[in-house]
Formats: structure tokens, sequence, C-alpha cells
């Protein structure tokens, strides 16, 4: 018996009430729920008899299919499930539905039963073509009602289960008109010209000149180093570094690296703002970490106190990133103490 779910309660409980189906989302979901069992069937025929139904889901909009398979589903093989299970739509298959026979007579038919689901002594059983399941869903009278198939997604859900999502009939059309659309829009952007080869063009564009804007960058932060060398003072007999610069942490090392061949005898405490959190990079000349036995990796835990923060690195060069970026001249007052000693 169908049961009908209302949203809110007539007035007049009593009343005599007549149940209209949606018939247009009734056909859409039927749809749908025809060509899951259509895909189920390509699936098996074409990636292997070892995929079994999972779960799935239908409504109007869309259906989803869960499935057993050991990889990924590639582009080629879901071009290839799409193409095949339109061909069956194309064929205008004829449902065959076999109601209350016994479950035995199904199995010898070859219908496919879902794992994990109990049946009793007599079941409904669907079939298109070649396509036979045990079902107690709503199916179209024929195949040619879904009308077009289309893969929207194919994704993995757990170990060794894919999951395809789809559209058919009118949703699926509205999809690809609007791919037309954008596709349209594209050739009006470059001028009729194809927008995969224009697209790829630019990219290749887009990659130059981000390796270009790289370069100029980094000659950049280089530029810097010969002013911060200049603006060192000395300290126990060693030129001292210490700046607050408005650049992103990770420049930190690269400005780093800048000032190691301009001076054996340098110590540089660079300082950064710009972010969230302040961070500190921590640079000492290769003669001072062998002559002294300093080591930057260790000195830079007690510079990162201050900004509540931790680090760690190599002898050469260390970085740290803490809290609070309104403490960093106190870091830097703590490094100037540890290396004036």
């Amino acid at each position: 018996m169908p049961i009908h779910i209302l949203t809110t309660l007539p007035k007049q409980i009593e009343a005599t009430f007549k149940a209209i189906i949606d018939i247009d989302n009734r056909m859409a979901t039927e749809a749908n729920h025809t060509a899951t069992h259509l895909l189920h069937e390509v699936l098996r025929d074409l990636l292997g008899q070892h995929v079994e139904q999972k779960g799935s889901y239908v409504s109007p909009e869309s259906l989803r299919f869960d499935f057993s398979h050991f990889s990924k589903v590639s582009n080629e093989e879901l071009e290839r499930v799409e193409n095949l299970v339109n061909d069956l739509v194309r064929e205008n298959i004829l449902l065959k539905e076999l109601r209350n026979i016994s479950i035995e007579a199904a199995k010898t038919m070859g219908a496919i039963a879902l794992f994990g689901e109990k049946y009793g002594d007599k079941v409904r059983v669907i079939r298109f073509g070649s396509s036979v399941e045990l079902c107690g869903g709503t199916h179209i009278p024929s195949t040619g009602m879904i009308g077009y198939f289309k893969i929207t997604s194919e994704s993995a859900i757990a170990a060794g289960i894919r999951r395809i999502e789809a559209i058919s009939g009118v949703y699926a059309e509205e999809m690809i008109e609007k791919m037309d659309e954008q596709i349209r829009g594209l050739k009006d952007i470059f001028k009729g010209k194809d927008p995969v080869l224009a697209v790829n063009d630019l990219n290749d564009k887009l990659n130059t000149l981000q390796k270009e804007i790289e370069v100029l960058k980094k000659e950049k932060l280089l530029s810097l180093c010969p002013t911060l060398l200049s603006e060192a003072k000395t300290i126990g007999g060693i030129k001292f570094i210490a700046k607050i610069l408005d650049v992103p942490a990770g420049d930190l090392k690269d400005i780093a690296f800048g000032l190691r061949p301009l001076s054996d005898n340098l110590v540089a405490v660079l300082c950064s703002n710009n972010g969230e959190k302040a961070a500190i990079t921590l640079f000492i000349s290769d003669k001072l970490v062998k002559d002294k036995g300093w080591n930057a990796g260790q000195i830079i835990r007690e510079i990162a106190k201050p900004i509540n923060g931790g680090g760690g690195g190599q002898a050469l060069l260390a970085s740290a990133g803490g809290t609070n970026k309104d403490l960093l001249n106190e870091a830097i007052n703590v490094a100037e103490g540890c290396f004036s000693k």
C-alpha cells in the first residue's frame, strides 16, 4: 500500500481524500532508477563480475551508485560506461516485470540479488534485456524514456568502494545546455579559438610569467642584502644584523642565503610580521659556526621565547614561529644578548 506524507494536517481529518502522484517527479525517479540498473549491468560487463552494488540513491534529479572495485575508474572507462548505457537507452528496451516468482526461479534466470538483503520465498524481478535484478522499486516502461544518461562524478568512499553519480533526462539536457553556454562564452573571450587550445596556451604563458615573477622577486630580496649588511652593528667582534621586515616568512630564508656570501663574520636575526604569526630566521656565518661552536638550531629556541614560539634547524640556519608579533623587538634584544656574551 502506498504511503503519502503530508507537510500539514488537513482541517477535517475525517474527510475523504484523493492522493495524486506528481507524475513528472515520478517519471524522473523511474528513469534514474532504471538507469541505475543499466549502469550496474554495464559496470559488471566492462570492469568485471567482481562489481557488486554496495548502496544506491535515486531521486528525480539524480542517481548515486556505490559498487565494489579495486581502483579508480579512469576517464576513458567512464566515457565507455556512459556510451554503453546510452546505447541501451537508444535500444528502447521494454520492461519485463515478473511478480511473485520463487527465489529459486529468479536465481535460475540470473537475477542479481543485493548483498546483505533478505528476500522472501516470492520475489519481484525487473528485467531490461540482459539486466536482471531482484527489485521492489518503480521503473519506466522502456529504456528510451531515460532520454540521456550523463555521469557527473566518480570517487572513492571507502577502501575498495567507488561511487558514481549521474543524471538523466531533462536534468542531463540542462547540464549539457549549460556546458554549451560556457563553451560559447569561452569562444567569445578567445575570439573564436578552440577553448581547450586557447586555455592551454594561456596556462603556458601564465606559468612562464610566474617563473619570471619568482626570479624578479628573488632578485628584489637579494637586493636588500647589501643594505642590510651596511646597517649591521658590531657586537663582540662580529657583525650583527637584526631587522623586522614586511615580507612573508618564507622569504626570510632567501634573504639569509643572500647574506651568506657577503660576510664570513655575520649573525643575522631576520623577523617577519607579515602574516598571522610572528616568524624569525637566524643565520650564522659558516666560519662563526666552526670557530665559536654556535648552533642556530639551539639558539633560536631562546630567541623565540618572547613571541611564545619555538623552532629549530641546523647550525647555520634555523627558523621559529610564534603567536605574539608585538614582542619581536624583545626577541631581537634576547638575540643580541646571546651573541654579545
